[in-house]
């Protein structure tokens, strides 16, 4: 049992700063645990990891426009060279018939190897395609992805300043509610709800302790049925003030 006196009054006064505090502590509890801060921290990383792809294949586009540009050339000497030998056979400046089949074989050589050149172009082309256009999707993903941070950040921060509203309010009552405290009856009562949870004190209802819910055997309700109005009483369980009303069941 503690040593501590406090009239009656200012005990049953610790039922309405212990009903503020847990007020505080739901309060405190609901910022802490608003949809809105998981749907922010999933949305941030999302934002995060298109930032990051599009990076990358702003590179790899990068990449493929200049192996495109090499596979282009390649192509386009080849044909040149074609052209040019086809324009020698045409304007008949080839006579020999072992010059001749030369340089026909070298046309063949030169149709293969440009139709191989041209494979690889075209495969270029379409990884280059396929990454302008994923690039072009994440960003509009990314574009979403914004609108819905600015949809949420609004939502949390309505329902963070209500919470702080609600907060301030709770605050002020039980600055006035301790302010009527005895200092070391307000004292003992900091001192438990820093160990139990944030709340010190709690009602003797029925014979139960409405802090920790214990239900107190008849030798501890004697006990305490035998103290003075004025001393205060500990639950032997939770060690929270326990305080007496009319429905204590002493």
């Amino acid at each position: 049992m503690a040593t501590v006196k406090a009239s009656p009054e200012a005990q049953l006064r610790l039922l309405e700063l212990a009903g503020l505090d847990a007020e505080l502590g739901r309060l405190e509890h609901r910022r802490r645990s608003l949809p809105e801060h998981a749907e922010l921290a999933g949305l941030e990383q999302r934002d995060r990891e298109l930032r990051d792809e599009m990076t990358a294949l702003e590179a790899r586009v990068g990449d493929l426009k200049r192996e495109q540009l090499k596979a282009d050339a390649d192509v386009e000497q080849v044909r040149s060279r074609i052209v040019r030998d086809r324009a020698r056979l045409d304007a008949g400046q080839v006579s020999s018939p072992r010059e001749l089949g030369n340089l026909q074989s070298e046309i063949d050589s030169l149709l293969r190897r440009q139709s191989d050149l041209e494979d690889v172009e075209l495969d270029v082309m379409e990884r280059l395609e396929a990454a302008q256009a994923r690039l072009k999707e994440a960003g509009a993903e990314r574009a979403s992805v914004g609108v819905d941070l600015e949809s949420v950040t609004g939502r949390r921060d309505a329902a963070l300043a209500e919470l702080a509203g609600l907060s301030g309010q709770a605050a002020e009552k039980r600055a006035a509610a301790a302010a009527q405290e005895p200092a070391d009856l307000l004292e003992l009562y900091e001192r438990l709800r820093a160990q139990h949870g944030g709340v010190g004190a709690a009602a003797l209802h029925r014979g139960q302790c409405q802090g920790c819910h214990l239900t107190l055997n008849t030798a501890d309700l004697t006990v305490i049925r035998g103290t003075a109005p004025d001393e205060v009483v500990q639950c032997e369980e939770c060690r929270r003030i326990l305080v007496r009303t009319d429905e204590s069941g002493l």
